[in-house]
């Protein structure tokens, strides 16, 4: 977990925004995948790893600001 204590903040705020909103057209990934997921569509390995893949860096950031709030 010192890793990602090692990653800067902002830095890591810039990539989940970034990640959590690209594509920025049509629609972000994330608002596709979820619409495919309600939809029962969400099937193939590749949309589920997409969902991991862009959710990733929000994951990474709720661990580190979970880890400095208990400290």
């Amino acid at each position: 977990m010192n890793l990602i204590d090692k990653i800067p903040t902002p830095g890591l705020i810039a990539v989940t925004l970034l990640m959590t909103l690209a594509p920025f057209s049509p629609q972000p990934h994330l608002l596709e995948k979820f619409n495919m997921l309600m939809a029962g569509t969400l099937g193939k390995p590749v949309d589920i790893f997409d969902i991991f893949w862009h959710l990733l860096p929000g994951i990474i950031l709720t661990i580190k600001l979970v880890r400095a709030h208990k400290t």
